[in-house]
């Protein structure tokens, strides 16, 4: 299996392109696909540069209804009018930071091989989406200042328009998030739900970025508390992303070799760890 991070807010690869935002390409032995687009055509740009044929991509996955995971699904189309585009129903929504709106171009609604779906699918042997996220274990600090609209209303994000994609290859399992909104120790719990184990690998943004100031205290104990939590598993995780640095960093001291930083152009190594 090929990995690669093809849009991520660091650089990796001296050619590519780094951006606030997320997608990696995939190719498994039946499909060639893409968890997210990034923010902008950075993937179309990025993908011609690492000589990834985005034309041959037969599935993209939208992993929630975010600009900055949804903005590159135009330029895409562009390139490739097949590939089915997944997302839940509830990505179509208006999503909002504070006043400033943050969802999906309405003009991808408009493709005809837009698939909106409801809930968990299994789409082959290889490939699974859950979503129906509903814990709140270390629940991240960051989406206090999101909402969406519900009833004519501004209210809270429940994130339930957030879904996970799960790959199943040579007897591994490689579980990929665009941020982990509701939090990744609650993924992980509905991870366990529907197959009774852990995945082999994780691919995510933990989503406790924080832009304008640094973290408080109560933020430290959550980020330091899921790196504990995480560190326990016998899993490997790739992050970046809205992860963000400081973050990272603390995590990394708690976790070690089993936290790797993700940049843009580079491949993720598919051989996992004993």
């Amino acid at each position: 299996m090929k990995i690669v991070t093809l849009v991520e807010n660091t650089c990796g690869h001296k050619s590519c392109i780094a951006e606030h935002g997320l997608s990696i390409y995939i190719e498994t032995e039946k499909h060639k696909l893409l968890l997210d687009t990034g923010q902008t055509d950075a993937v179309v740009k990025n993908a011609k540069v690492l000589g990834i044929d985005l034309s041959a991509v037969d599935t993209v996955v939208l992993s929630h209804g975010h600009y900055d995971h949804s903005g590159g699904i135009m330029p895409f189309s562009q390139i490739n009018h097949t590939a089915q585009i997944i997302m839940q129903r509830k990505a179509a929504e208006p999503h909002f930071n504070g006043e400033r709106y943050i969802g999906i171009d309405k003009a991808i609604l408009a493709l005809t091989n837009v698939r909106l779906i409801d809930g968990d699918i299994q789409l082959d042997d290889e490939l699974f989406l859950f979503s129906g996220i509903t814990g709140r274990r270390c629940y991240p600090q960051g989406n206090r200042k999101l909402s969406h609209i519900e009833n004519g209303e501004k209210v809270p994000d429940d994130f339930a328009h957030e879904q996970c994609l799960v790959i199943k290859q040579n007897g591994k399992s490689w579980l990929l998030s665009g941020c982990s909104h509701n939090g990744i120790l609650n993924i992980l719990d509905r991870y366990k739900e529907i197959f009774w184990n852990v995945p082999d690998c994780v691919i995510t943004g933990f989503h406790m970025m924080k832009k304008d100031s640094e973290h408080t205290e109560e933020e430290k104990a959550v980020i330091i508390q899921t790196a504990h939590e995480l560190s326990k598993l016998n899993i490997v995780f790739y992050s970046g992303h809205c992860t963000g640095l400081p973050a990272f960093e603390l995590m990394k001291e708690i976790m070690g070799d089993k936290l790797i930083a993700l940049h843009s152009g580079e491949e993720i190594c598919s051989e996992l760890r004993a």
